[in-house]
């Protein structure tokens, strides 16, 4: 199922699949890919027919908030492109992924058509948060249900493993490094058991890493987990870094025991160039 998403938008012409990872406990996939607007706005689109086509979400167990098969759908400008590139493609996507599969669209972050939807967990909570989508006549497609699509910076997603297996220690650590229970500037962050693991995991959306301490962020989570009696065991990044993150905080990403370097997005780029 999850290749069968991945081949649909490689297939798409003019897209580089960067990659490609799934978690069961979490029960989702992260596929990341590159290319001029138009072919990723188009990769982007077959990818989410693809998977309403496949996943039936009204029989979907996993850790991970979600509203849709397709769940959230960002494009993020790199070098040569605009936030306004971004936005246009968002709004081109959602409408397709619309008039070709009948899954509505819900619009984030810069590509939000009103202030209460710019934050991603505002519009994905229950309900859709009570209003019609942006794209569509119906809150929800019966098994595809909807697909949240916006355009921001470039977001790093990083999970921190503890050792415990006591989810409430992993939340009380959440809470206390999350901007929005006063924490640290643009970071968000839930506490969460993974079966698979037998352990619990802080689980963190970097939204700006520019303007936050990330070095800090570790080590608080540390220092809580050691006031709370455990420890922190190890990193974990999901998807791509940028090289200025790296360069910003490169013990912070080493800790993560999934690091290489064609975690970085320049690298992995230039490897599926040669």
């Amino acid at each position: 199922m999850v290749r069968a998403i991945a081949d649909a938008i490689a297939g798409t012409p003019g897209v580089l699949l960067l990659g490609s990872e799934s978690d069961s406990d979490h029960n989702r996939s992260v596929m990341t890919f590159a290319g001029a607007p138009e072919a990723v706005m188009e990769g982007a689109v077959r990818g989410a027919g693809k998977a309403a086509e496949l996943i039936d979400l009204s029989t979907h167990q996993g850790v991970h908030p979600r509203v849709g098969a397709a769940d959230v759908i960002p494009f993020v400008p790199l070098d040569g492109s605009t936030m306004d590139d971004a936005v246009a493609a968002a709004h081109r996507a959602g409408e397709e992924i619309w008039r070709r599969f009948g899954v509505p669209v819900y619009f984030y972050e810069h590509a939000a058509r009103s202030a209460g939807r710019r934050r991603l967990e505002k519009v994905r909570r229950r309900e859709f948060d009570g209003a019609p989508p942006d794209v569509g006549s119906l809150a929800a497609h019966p098994t595809a249900g909807a697909s949240v699509v916006g355009a921001r910076g470039f977001l790093i997603a990083y999970n921190v493993d503890l050792a415990t297996r006591d989810a409430a220690i992993a939340q009380t650590i959440a809470k206390r490094i999350r901007a929005s229970s006063g924490g640290f500037p643009h970071v968000k962050a839930m506490g969460i058991y993974l079966a698979s693991r037998d352990r619990a995991q802080v689980s963190m959306n970097l939204t700006n890493f520019a303007e936050t301490p990330l070095e800090s962020v570790y080590d608080a989570i540390s220092k809580t987990a050691r006031e709370l009696g455990t420890e922190a065991v190890a990193g974990e990044i999901i998807g791509f870094i940028p090289r200025r993150a790296y360069e910003m905080a490169p013990a912070f990403f080493r800790r993560a025991e999934n690091f290489e370097e064609s975690r970085i997005l320049e690298n992995r780029i230039a490897e599926l160039l040669r």
